[in-house]
């Protein structure tokens, strides 16, 4: 079911629009599947506010659902299939915001339709999941990018910038600990676990916060040479891991440790990259990186996001104009999927 808060054009000025965007300039005109809680504040409002992009159409399988999001969001027009959102000759670009399980079929109908997708992370479910789309991007030509936002934040920048300049010396060893209880609030709202049932996410909390950091490693050391771990559940009441430890060999050297708790009594979240010189200490889900050399510490303050997504969105969007290179290719996705595999299988 569609229903559009302005009349409709027909379908050769919609396509012209298309192509040339408002005031003759090119524009990306998005379509979200799955508009739910991780889109309300996070992602979805961001559409509208990066240069050369517009939010025009959502789809949510609950079509009352659909319609209260767009109405809220002053969005033009609405569904309750995603195929009709995706046959849209309007939308020229897909955002996939569904739980993992639907992110493959969906980025494959999209790009079969010609039409560059965004996806969530984690990519998908597992790597070999991730490795099909990769290939439909290749097979139907039509660009694919990955979520891991982190990437294009102003913190994360800083700490790229810092080993780029090699700030803390030779990098060696990174340390990794993310704790929480089971009602940890660093999971996005949602009105069902389905993050706690591994046929939907992937595998529990570890699938949801995980790619986030795991990703960050590949953006700041590269390829890796191989990596391992362990994971089960150590009390949770889901048919999930609650317990996972992992080991990373980098192809430069750096060797990686993390280990994520889902039923701990207290909250821990630190990242330390060791080198030869200093260290760099952050939170993934915070705001102050700590820069230690000897004696001596610098701290640098961020200020929070009220999109988290914005940054990234805009280089999404540069990209798919063709102004720009990838910000997260499916081939780097695939590194931290294969990852993820490793540790927990």
């Amino acid at each position: 079911m569609e229903v559009s808060l302005s009349n409709k054009p027909n379908y050769f000025i919609e396509k012209v629009r298309n192509m040339l965007g408002r005031n003759g300039t090119e524009e990306i005109k998005w379509g979200i599947i799955g508009c739910g809680d991780v889109t309300e504040v996070k992602s979805g409002p961001a559409f509208n506010k990066v240069l050369n992009s517009s939010l025009v159409a959502v789809m949510r399988r609950d079509g009352a659902k659909a319609k209260d999001y767009a109405l809220r969001h002053n969005v033009p027009k609405w569904y309750d299939d995603a195929e009709q959102l995706i046959d849209d000759p309007e939308v020229n670009a897909i955002y996939i915001a569904t739980p993992p399980l639907q992110h493959e079929e969906y980025a494959i109908r999209a790009m079969a339709a010609g039409k560059p997708v965004y996806v969530e992370k984690p990519m998908t479910l597992n790597a070999a999941s991730a490795i099909r789309m990769k290939e439909a991007a290749e097979k139907y030509n039509v660009k694919l990018t990955v979520a891991h936002y982190r990437r294009a934040q102003p913190m994360f920048l800083k700490v790229k910038s810092l080993l780029d300049e090699k700030a803390i010396g030779v990098v060696k060893l990174v340390q990794l600990q993310m704790l929480q209880p089971q009602n940890s609030d660093l999971i996005a709202g949602s009105e069902t676990n389905w993050r706690l049932n591994p046929a939907i996410s992937g595998g529990g909390l570890f699938h949801d916060l995980a790619p986030h950091q795991l990703d960050l490693m590949i953006y700041f050391f590269g390829e890796l040479n191989k990596s391992m771990g362990i994971s089960l559940n150590q009390g949770s009441p889901y048919e999930v891991d609650d317990m996972v430890t992992g080991h990373i060999l980098f192809h430069n050297g750096v060797v990686f440790n993390g280990s994520w708790c889902f039923s701990a009594a207290e909250q821990t979240d630190v990242c330390e990259i060791i080198g030869t010189e200093g260290k760099i200490s952050f939170p993934m889900f915070g705001h102050k990186l700590t820069l230690s050399k000897g004696k001596d510490e610098e701290e640098f303050m961020f200020d929070p996001l009220q999109h988290v997504q914005q940054p990234m969105i805009q280089e999404v969007v540069k990209y798919f104009l063709g102004k720009t290179s990838n910000p997260c290719s499916a081939e780097q996705a695939i590194m931290s999927m294969q990852v993820m595999d490793s540790f927990t299988k």
